[in-house]
């Protein structure tokens, strides 16, 4: 990904213990998956299996891997492009926990936060959970700009096209603000 400001996950929050708190329903929840650094797509497909390993969680699918380039400022076009994938997950944790994991596997990546839009070796970012609504300074559901772009719309439209984005309408109808913008699926 290639999204730095606001997203659904915030590093200065510390871990939770996962098994104490999940809830006893499965819930539906979409992850972004996003590396330009250390063999991008090897990245990606190792993060994906990461979160299949995650407790509580389920791996429902996954998109094909997509190649687009950095979004953002002049310094961020200069980067290497990204690889991105979308991941469909069922989870007894709740949002706060799933959160907690995602960070945690970026941290095993050896993500590093040094500078705004910087480059990574992984992002992960909590797209949606069910139709759950969050604005806080830590959490922000659904992401506050997935519908805005192609890299997230066309993995998401993939594995599931009919997606309601909460407050949006469904994931496809955002496919033709969001058409214009280069992005490759790869083979797999």
């Amino acid at each position: 990904m290639s999204d730095g400001d606001k997203t659904s996950t915030h590093p200065e929050h510390p871990e939770q213990p996962h098994s104490a708190l999940a809830t006893t329903t499965e819930h539906l929840a979409y992850v972004a998956l996003g590396a330009n650094l250390a063999d991008p797509q090897a990245q990606v497909r190792a993060a994906a299996r990461a979160l299949a390993g995650v407790a509580e969680c389920r791996l429902q699918r996954l998109s094909s891997l997509y190649r687009t380039a950095p979004v953002g400022s002049r310094v961020i076009r200069s980067q290497a492009d990204f690889i991105n994938a979308v991941a469909a997950l069922h989870t007894r944790l709740t949002p706060a926990q799933l959160l907690d994991a995602l960070l945690a596997i970026e941290r095993v990546f050896g993500r590093r936060r040094e500078y705004h839009h910087a480059p990574r070796t992984l992002d992960l970012d909590l797209l949606l959970y069910d139709d759950l609504v969050v604005d806080s300074q830590r959490l922000s559901l659904p992401h506050p700009r997935m519908h805005l772009r192609a890299f997230v719309i066309a993995p998401l439209l993939e594995i599931a096209p009919q997606a309601p984005i909460p407050g949006r309408g469904c994931a496809a109808a955002w496919w033709p603000a969001v058409s214009r913008q280069v992005v490759e699926r790869l083979a797999d």
